[in-house]
């Protein structure tokens, strides 16, 4: 069926590109008249802090939960204090820049005893919006920003944080660079200007396609701007790897075969491994779907659009480009004589020696290797990075590190209490005795003053802890607080529940550090069950299995050495370590999953054909090796050159992905299946490929080795062949 697909894309060629300018067309229509991403804040129904917040907008209606807010923090110059008449005139000043908005509903000045330090010298004043952040106008953002000027004429230190700031993630010149590196490495593995571009260009239309399509629905599904830049980074890489291998599977069948019946070839044989490979991709990222973390879902499921779009370009468009240049994508030697090429001198067969000698040896300290990397692992402690991860040069980081020295590092990430008093006969007696209870909690610096909602019967208390939100201790201090509650809760006759943006980050970790085990098990069913319908083997999937556990886990010990250990933190702009992003570990099982599964479909599906046609087992390691080995070690140079790109990204989680990525790839392509896999192969030898005869009868049977392709072209051949170009 694909042969067919890739005959039928080489000889309608017009009509499959322009197919594909229409999809790009229509793309650019629906993004350009969409809202695009949104900022919302992830939620994730079932957790304490996310009922508390429902709690508040159902008894607290016209607080507007949802809305926006900002905080403008400001200094007084050394020796002078804020509550000075000057420098009072000057933030009044600032703030009436702000208050006048259209969007505004509410501003409060820095106030004594609440808002202004002990000392007089730091304040801050709080601005709320009736809209959500993504509804907050230039024209509110920039009379913040006129606000925080006006202090700094004065002579004032000012800056500023909060949601009403936030305006996306910005493109970084890496990213660009990694495509750059995917370019030089297609031009040298191909030695064809038309060969290493066509897979650029391919993966570049797939991609706006996909990232336009994100965008444009981005905005009814309310997703951020974290979905699209997702797709951007999986689409492209995934991209660049598939159109790659049907161009080196086209380039080698043009030895046998005319243009058209090679193109078909290539998309029946290298375009099978795409579309399963591409298959277990997207499998994975929809089956982020069921951790119950709708934030989460989306980022899957835009990710695996991408990879559709990237596989469909794959078996469709890189054929019909094919079709325009046929002889051009060939190196320059086969296209003067027609014939293979002489083999140039690699050291694909020389490490296959060192491998098959010694494969016991290799496989100990490949899998020793890893497991040490992967010791950082052991100690990963899940959270959301806030304003302290952001550069010192970026405003938000200022007003962070400016509010932590005046009132300690709790006063950026209070907890918010939550009291039902509907069932006491003293509201604010109960409501009292709560406060009292944990003011008197190790570890909590101040409570404020209750806020009772109008029907007096549900109040609101702040407290402050004496760590900061992505503090170790700050989780132990919600953990103590709620373990005290059930007391304290009868003895005041109230319920009460802890949130604010610290308890639910806490919240958030837990629950996907719970979700992580049974993903990565259902991960690894659905790995064996592929494999073994593709390879017809039992010790393939195993391996398979095995192999993508010690990629994944030594990609996550250099996610917690570096992000949470702060090592190399400077070198890849990390500003200050802290906990590993909640949504970055099962985030980064999902895709690993298919990149992995990638890798071994393309290698040990040659290795598996050359079985197939009758080679003893440890030379269909080595012919398969020699085979596939060349275009994997592009395709995982060009992931992690892309990869790696966005590790620049501003946006956290997008840096954590990118470089857990980049060293997952590295890990699962060079150790795992360029030397674990032909090692342990060697090591089982004919025990490899061997299936129980009643499983072999239930197995459906995949043609990913192109078998049926030869039976088909031993026939007549057909009257539309067309000579090569």
């Amino acid at each position: 069926m694909l042969g067919r697909l890739g005959r039928f894309s080489y000889r309608r060629r017009w009509s499959v590109v322009a197919v594909w300018l229409l999809a790009l067309s229509g793309a650019v229509l629906l993004a350009v008249k969409s809202e695009g991403p949104v900022n919302t804040r992830a939620t994730m129904p079932g957790i304490e802090s996310q009922q508390a917040f429902d709690l508040i907008a159902e008894r607290f209606p016209g607080a507007a939960a949802d809305g926006a807010s900002a905080t403008l923090v400001f200094v007084a110059p050394p020796g002078q204090a804020l509550t000075s008449a000057a420098n009072k005139k000057v933030i009044d000043t600032a703030l009436a820049a702000v208050s006048g908005g259209p969007q505004v509903a509410r501003v409060v000045p820095p106030s004594p005893g609440g808002s202004i330090s002990a000392g007089g010298s730091t304040g801050f004043a709080s601005v709320t919006y009736r809209v959500p952040s993504p509804e907050v106008t230039e024209e509110s953002r920039t009379a913040l920003a006129d606000a925080v000027g006006r202090a700094r004429a004065a002579g004032l230190t000012a800056e500023m944080s909060g949601s009403a700031l936030k305006t996306g993630t910005r493109m970084s010149p890496m990213e660009l660079a990694g495509v750059a590196i995917a370019a030089v490495v297609l031009l040298m593995t191909f030695g064809s200007m038309v060969a290493a571009g066509l897979p650029l260009l391919t993966a570049i239309i797939g991609v706006a396609v996909s990232f336009l399509g994100v965008w444009a629905a981005a905005g009814p599904l309310e997703m951020a701007i974290t979905s699209g830049m997702l797709a951007l980074m999986l689409g492209l890489a995934v991209g660049i790897d598939y159109a790659m291998f049907v161009v080196s599977r086209f380039r080698e069948e043009r030895h046998s075969g005319d243009a058209e019946q090679a193109a078909g070839r290539a998309v029946g044989t290298a375009g099978s491994a795409v579309a399963f490979a591409g298959t277990t991709v997207v499998i994975a990222l929809a089956g982020l779907s069921v951790v119950g973390i709708p934030s989460l879902a989306k980022m899957g499921l835009a990710a695996a659009g991408a990879v559709v779009v990237a596989v469909l370009v794959a078996l469709t468009l890189v054929p019909a480009l094919l079709g325009f240049a046929p002889n051009r994508v060939l190196a320059r030697a086969q296209r003067r004589g027609g014939a293979r090429t002489p083999a140039r001198r690699s050291v694909a067969r020389p490490w296959m020696r060192l491998v098959l000698r010694r494969p016991l040896v290799i496989t100990l300290a490949g899998a020793a290797l890893l497991a040490a990397i992967a010791v950082p692992a052991l100690f990963l402690r899940l959270g959301t990075p806030g304003d302290a991860s952001r550069p010192v040069t970026e405003t938000q980081r200022r007003a962070y590190d400016l509010r932590a020295a005046a009132f300690g590092p709790g006063f950026n990430g209070p907890l918010t209490v939550v009291v039902d008093a509907r069932g006491a006969a003293d509201p604010k007696a109960a409501v009292a005795t709560v406060a009292d209870s944990i003011r008197a909690t190790g570890g909590v610096v101040s409570v404020s003053k209750a806020s009772f909602n109008p029907q007096g019967d549900t109040a609101v208390l702040t407290a402050v802890p004496s760590s900061g939100p992505t503090d170790a201790r700050t989780e132990t201090l919600v953990e103590t607080l709620r373990a005290a509650r059930p007391g304290v809760a009868a003895a005041a006759g109230v319920s009460y529940e802890i949130t604010g943006t610290t308890a639910l980050d806490i919240d958030m970790a837990r629950k996907t550090r719970s979700a992580l085990v049974p993903y990565v098990s259902i991960v690894i069913g659905l790995a064996v069950l592929l494999l073994l319908v593709v390879f017809r083997s039992v010790w393939v999937p195993v391996k398979a299995a095995l192999g993508f556990l010690l990629s994944l886990f030594a990609a996550l010990g250099v996610i917690v050495a570096v992000f949470q250990w702060g090592w190399a933190a400077g070198v890849l702009g990390v500003e200050q370590s802290g906990p590993v992003m909640s949504l970055m570990p099962i985030l980064l099982v999902g895709i690993v999953f298919g990149l992995a599964m990638d890798y071994e479909v393309f290698l040990v599906s040659r290795m598996r054909e050359a079985h197939a046609h009758g080679r003893p087992a440890q030379d269909a390691i080595v012919t398969g090796f020699a085979q596939s080995s060349k275009v994997v070690v592009a395709a995982a140079v060009i992931m992690i050159a892309v990869f790696g790109g966005f590790a620049a990204a501003d946006e956290p989680l997008i840096k954590m992905v990118g470089l857990g990525l980049a060293c997952a790839v590295f890990f699962d392509a060079f150790v795992v299946r360029l030397t674990l896999v032909p090692a342990v192969l060697q090591l089982l030898g004919e025990r490899a490929w061997w299936l129980p005869g009643r499983l072999d009868r239930w197995l459906p049977h995949v043609d990913v080795e192109g078998g049926s392709l030869s039976e088909e072209q031993s026939g007549p051949e057909p009257a539309h062949a067309l000579s090569a170009r």
